[in-house]
């Protein structure tokens, strides 16, 4: 089983950028999908999250408006569209798939956002 987040970088605030989670290894479209970050010193906060469908997407209110999550069940990937990019969502990125019957989940290494001026 492997999740590989990717698309990570340096951005000035305003900016934008685009995360992917290429999954592998066990079945995809099977399992509800998230994002999670971490910041530095910081816990885990829960970013978002998208039904196997694809049709049902969840967010943490400070980045409705801003973040859009995504899925192609063909390509096995998880998708984040990141706008309006602030220096508070600077931290590391992880995607994480959970199988929600048995709550069985999976986590990628994480790739790292850095918002600054």
């Amino acid at each position: 089983v492997q999740l590989v987040e990717s698309g990570g970088g340096m951005v000035q605030p305003g900016g934008s950028l685009r995360l992917s989670c290429a999954a592998s290894g066990f079945t995809f479209s099977s399992f509800d999908m998230s994002w999670v970050r971490q910041a530095p010193g910081k816990g885990p906060e829960w970013v978002s999250a998208i039904n196997t469908g694809g049709d049902i997407t969840y967010y943490v209110d400070s980045v409705k408006g801003r973040f859009t999550i995504s899925r192609d069940n063909a390509k096995n990937t998880l998708y984040l569209q990141m706008n309006s990019l602030k220096p508070e969502d600077t931290a590391l990125y992880y995607c994480k798939a959970v199988y929600t019957t048995t709550s069985l989940n999976y986590w990628g290494q994480g790739t790292q956002v850095t918002v600054s001026s």
